[in-house]
């Protein structure tokens, strides 16, 4: 009986092999709440004052490119904060650009009473209910890590890289002494396993890793390894194995992304990572995730309708990076062949660069999504290699991948090696720059946007 058991057990796992890989979820059931609040009264900070919240390096950014200082980038009132976490529970993340803060709490029908009760609050909506269970995270086993790189070089400088940058015309523009340089780049993503370790990796520029995810991670580095695919097609700097598209270019990692479940819970985060960044005064966001809907946990459900860049709130905070003096390039999605078909939030965001995914020969992979935004924008804006993308994986091998979160990464680091050449550009007119100098600028469509870009035409045409 015991052997039949062991068998049938064994049968199942095999089966649904994800049974191995639960766990009860931390800390017993609870909610989040996002809490819209009605201003921001109260607070002793003030625009006239901006080194209180921002560094220097953000204010500088905003002075050189004439973007003015507004309430948005006002932290919360603290009184607010104060009587948020007295009366509802803990905050666990915040926007000052969107004036909300998410809350967890263990009863959801406190929710009622705090809209009647408290003065400060405009709204409250569900987004996030635990699950009874999640899956394990991916593991820092570096077992199969290999600590050595190979033993061929190859005959092109870029290694397996050349075709996706050759396709942009990225090449001519480093050669002319542009690879990012000077220009700092935040990735948001889901986590970044084993980038820290990686020998690909060892001769690219990490400044620092945040994780704004509730519940946080013990490491950013020991949870999923999509981060670390997308950053290694910028940052990588190993010539005749792999060199990137801004191999000189510093990076932030910032984790926004909480893989065990879906929820509208992620863009509050992604919020309160753009933010930061923006505070450290940050040049370029690399976004390679986008939302279209959610676990049952979360109330909110968007329908194509919703793709007017002011409706979701990743797409509201993302809309502003822009007037903060900071370009934004984000993936278009991979719907192309389901029945959604249309770009994520966040890729109708306004002022933005939304990156669809073409293979080497420029023809659109049908995974790609396509446009128009509800309000008739076109997108995707622009596109580069995403099909069959050359990545560095978590294992320290180049390898092939799909997805409009390659071409992303690929394409963002050809814009900070591009405005490192045209520094007194501001981030909307290098947007613009990269638009017009696209193979489809004079007929943009809602499949290709303005087509793929040439980097170094966009260079000359500019200088």
């Amino acid at each position: 009986m015991k052997h039949i058991t062991a068998i049938l057990f064994l049968t199942i796992l095999s089966i649904c092999p994800t049974l191995a890989n639960k766990k009860k979820f931390p800390g017993g059931k609870c909610y989040l709440f996002r809490i819209e609040l009605i201003d921001k009264q109260g607070s002793p900070y003030s625009i006239n004052r901006p080194q209180e919240f921002l560094s220097p390096k953000a204010i500088e950014r905003r002075k050189r490119q004439h973007c003015k200082i507004d309430q948005t980038d006002l932290p919360i009132s603290p009184e607010y904060i104060k009587t948020i976490e007295q009366n509802c529970g803990k905050i666990v993340s915040k926007s000052k650009w969107n004036n909300t803060v998410l809350v967890m709490t263990k009863d959801p029908a406190e929710k009622a009473a705090w809209r009647k009760n408290i003065a400060c609050i405009k709204d409250v909506i569900r987004v996030w209910e635990s699950p009874d269970s999640v899956n394990l995270p991916e593991s820092r086993d570096l077992s199969n890590m290999r600590f050595t790189m190979p033993d061929s070089a190859m005959s092109s400088y870029y290694g397996a890289a050349e075709g996706q940058i050759k396709q942009l015309n990225g090449i001519k523009l480093h050669e002319a002494g542009f690879k990012g340089e000077g220009k700092s780049i935040a990735v948001i993503d889901a986590g970044f396993n084993n980038a820290d370790v990686l020998p690909f990796l060892k001769n690219s520029s990490v400044r620092l890793a945040h994780d704004f995810v509730w519940p946080a991670a013990n490491d950013i580095y020991a949870e999923a390894n999509h981060g670390t695919n997308v950053l290694s097609c910028m940052a990588t700097n190993i010539p005749y194995q792999y060199v990137g598209t801004a191999p000189e270019a510093s990076y932030v990692l910032l984790r926004s992304e909480y893989d065990p479940t879906e929820s509208s819970a992620e863009e509050d985060f992604w919020c309160a990572a753009a933010e930061y960044a923006d505070s450290i005064g940050i040049d370029i966001i690399c976004s390679s995730l986008g939302y279209t809907e959610y676990d049952k946990g979360s109330h909110i459900n968007y329908t194509i309708r919703d793709l007017d860049g002011k409706t979701a709130q990743i797409s509201k905070a993302a809309s502003m990076l822009a007037q903060k003096g900071m370009i934004a390039v984000v993936s278009a999605g991979n719907k192309g062949a389901q029945s959604w078909k249309k770009i994520n939030f966040l890729a109708d965001a306004k002022n933005i660069l939304a990156v669809g995914a073409v293979d080497k020969n420029g023809k659109l992979a049908t995974f790609s999504s396509v446009g128009y935004t509800a309000d008739g924008r076109i997108k995707p804006d622009v596109v580069a290699t995403g099909y069959r993308a050359q990545c560095i994986s978590n294992r320290n091998f180049a390898t092939a991948l799909n997805g409009t979160s390659f071409s992303t990464p690929i394409l963002c680091g050809m814009v900070a090696c591009l405005w490192q050449a045209l520094p007194n550009k501001t981030a909307t007119e290098i947007m613009d720059i990269v638009r017009k100098s696209a193979d489809r600028a004079d007929l943009p469509d809602n499949i290709y946007g303005y087509g793929l870009p040439d980097f170094w035409k966009a260079y000359n045409q500019n200088k």
